[in-house]
């Protein structure tokens, strides 16, 4: 029986999808389990494989088609079946079953439903522009709860301006539904309010119809800069989606970077006795980068107020430490996850990292190897660079920036010595630690880098 291939759902923030391409065409036969079509997410672009076996009856959406989660793509089913009923637009009535082989109806978020809108300790969830304009016009906060539309039903700005159409007894309308990534940008940016009066009543905004929002609020160019030289290049694909996270993350998230030196000279000569070793046992040579996450896991176990995440109004502090290591590819970058790094001894470390990121390079990961992060290292070492201010995973406590290694002279017991040095550039996000946890953090994992055969204990 035919049935409808839909957008997976290839990650826990995956809101929509981009096809890139089919891998086979109508007509074509499907076997279960091989490659069928190329989806880009929000993290990087990956191949999805068929379901079931088959023939690919019909292409629903084309190359560089955005498509929600679950919505339809394609029909597959038996050579030359009537699938025309798969596509009825007829609601199906709620509890009953769908039909064998048939996938669910999409079940789109209504604007009016939404999780606890009352934090555990039983304060309300809205954001401050709301709670201003709450206060500004007299609204009891009371009167909002239960009225959120934002995410995870956070009451927004467009919510007050609803309630006080409502009280006015003026005839609002039904204000638009926003994707929960289109109501955090939105609101992020300042443009909730300016967005529910251009959008048409009760309509599905999405993140796409924010930007476009953005963007008719910009000048524009003159015709004397159109005919400058220079060569324009289009902020899509992976390029706007780490622009995306990258805008959440400091719109959202207080960063304070804190940075300091540390003598690597110790790492240097522990590196140098187990390479050998590590090679013979495991096959891979041992990095920096390997001993790097090891450290940082070690930290973590003292200081677990860094190994969490912030998911709505909880701060979930993570057993498991989850070193996340961003990759530079040519489009953007990737940030792979090494699971579990405390369980890895550094030969270990080392063996399950690397073919890790070159199935990051080569493009053929899973969404697994690029989920679950509770931490992260970004290392710009390789390119000269002594300090930065890494931007935080958005949700994630910490993210760790790591310099370039190069001799110095310090002055030790009243002598001056050459050593190894480095710097360690530690983001954190006020809102979940404060800076002296921070800071012990940081010089804990000082201390293990120099004197690093803790690690191997």
């Amino acid at each position: 029986m035919a049935q409808l291939v839909v957008m997976p759902q290839l990650g826990n923030t995956m809101e929509e999808g981009t096809i890139l391409r089919w891998l086979k065409a109508e007509g074509e036969t499907v076997r279960k389990g091989e490659p069928l079509l190329e989806v880009e997410t929000d993290k990087a672009s990956m191949e999805v494989e068929a379901e079931a076996d088959g023939v690919l009856l019909k292409i629903l959406a084309p190359p560089n088609t955005t498509v929600p989660i679950r919505q339809p793509i394609a029909v597959v089913g038996a050579p030359g079946e009537d699938f025309t009923s798969l596509l009825s637009p007829e609601p199906r009535q709620n509890g009953a079953p769908a039909a064998e082989g048939a996938a669910a109806a999409p079940v789109e978020p209504a604007a009016e439903s939404s999780a606890s809108v009352v934090a555990e300790r039983g304060s309300l969830r809205i954001s401050p522009r709301a709670r201003r304009l709450a206060e500004e016009k007299g609204v009891p906060l009371a009167e909002l709860e239960g009225r959120g539309t934002g995410p995870e039903g956070r009451i927004i700005e467009r919510d007050v301006r609803a309630y006080l159409a409502a009280e006015t007894q003026v005839s609002a309308p039904r204000p638009p539904r926003f994707t929960p990534l289109a109501a955090r940008l939105a609101d992020d940016l300042g443009v909730a309010s300016e967005v529910v009066a251009t959008a048409p009543s009760g309509a599905r905004v999405r993140s796409d119809d924010v930007r476009r929002h953005v963007e008719t609020l910009q000048s524009r160019p003159s015709e004397a800069e159109r005919t400058q030289d220079f060569e324009e290049m289009p902020l899509t694909g992976m390029r706007r989606r780490i622009a995306d996270n990258m805008v959440r993350s400091a719109f959202s998230a207080p960063h304070v970077t804190l940075v300091t030196e540390v003598d690597m000279s110790a790492c240097s000569e522990l590196r140098s006795r187990l390479l050998p070793e590590v090679e013979r046992l495991y096959g891979v040579r041992l990095s920096f980068t390997d001993i790097l996450v090891k450290a940082v896991a070690r930290a973590l176990e003292e200081h677990p107020r860094l190994n969490a995440t912030l998911e709505g109004d909880v701060i979930r502090l993570h057993k498991s430490k989850n070193i996340g290591v961003a990759v530079a590819l040519e489009e953007g970058l990737v940030v792979p996850v090494l699971k579990r790094v405390e369980s890895l001894t550094l030969g270990q470390v080392a063996a399950q990292l690397k073919p890790l990121i070159e199935r990051v390079r080569s493009g053929k990961f899973s969404p697994d190897d690029v989920s679950g992060g509770t931490f992260t290292i970004t290392n710009l070492g390789p390119f000269r660079i002594d300090s930065f201010n890494p931007i935080l995973v958005p949700g994630q406590a910490g993210i760790l920036g790591v310099g370039r290694i190069q001799e110095k002279p310090v002055v030790r017991n009243g002598a001056i010595e050459v050593r190894a040095c480095m710097n360690l550039c530690l983001s954190f996000d006020h809102r979940q630690v404060d800076g002296a946890p921070a800071a012990r953090f940081l010089q804990r994992l000082c201390e293990i880098l120099e004197s690093p055969y803790s690690l191997l204990i």
